[in-house]
């Protein structure tokens, strides 16, 4: 099967490029930076910015739009703006089998910066408007958004001993997410998946829902 994968040379999307090579698929990556994988011919790597001009590219099977950047400045133009062209050029044709926009954990919450929080909340609503479209060419399009992962942009809170004691309080699980974990998520929605489409699935730990204190005096027993 030939798939698609924007933002493919680090974390999330280099994690997802490995399984799906390694299940037997042919896979291209988009990315703004060089290929961190070893060379394979199963695997075709293009440099490319998804909020500038994308390249032409024969029909995919299965498009992970998973590129994104945070306080960059341009989360807008890059995360919504650039998914969205992403998405509008290479999934609308006959052999398209399901589409994943990778989402976070911030569109339900609000938190993190105010533009990327924005950005992520815009591709929840694009989303569907996109899983309406595709179903018509028998297709399953659907978002995740997950909490906290474990990759390079993440280092300045995971490195700190005091912020991640922080975070890990609020976090019922009391782990993030690898990388290699969500691509599991990405593999599911994608290859195994049929039927659910127009939906966000929240993988954070627990975090959203569970993160409630119940405070109550001590019986005396």
């Amino acid at each position: 099967m030939n798939i698609l994968i924007t933002g493919s040379s680090s974390g999330i999307g280099l994690a997802t490029a490995r399984l799906f090579l390694e299940r037997g698929h042919k896979v291209t990556g988009i990315d703004t930076q060089a290929s961190s994988l070893p060379e394979n011919n199963s695997y075709t790597h293009l440099i490319a910015d998804i909020s500038a001009e994308l390249p032409e590219l024969p029909d995919c099977e299965v498009l992970i739009a998973n590129a994104g950047v945070q306080q960059s400045g341009r989360d807008i133009e890059v995360n919504l703006k650039g998914t969205i062209a992403t998405v509008e050029k290479y999934a609308f044709h006959k052999g398209i089998r399901a589409v994943l926009i990778m989402c976070s954990a911030s569109a339900h919450s609000g938190a993190e910066f105010p533009e990327y929080a924005a950005s992520k909340g815009g591709l929840l609503a694009y989303m569907r408007n996109a899983a309406r479209r595709l179903a018509g060419f028998g297709a399953v399009c659907n978002s995740l958004s997950p909490g906290g992962v474990t990759t390079e942009l993440n280092r300045p809170v995971m490195e700190d001993p005091q912020l991640w004691a922080q975070i890990m309080d609020c976090t019922p699980l009391r782990r993030w997410a690898s990388p290699e974990e969500i691509a599991q998520w990405i593999w599911f929605l994608t290859m195994e998946n049929r039927f659910c489409t127009g939906q966000d699935i929240l993988v954070d730990g627990g975090e959203k829902d569970l993160n409630t204190h119940f405070i109550w005096p001590e019986l005396n027993l």
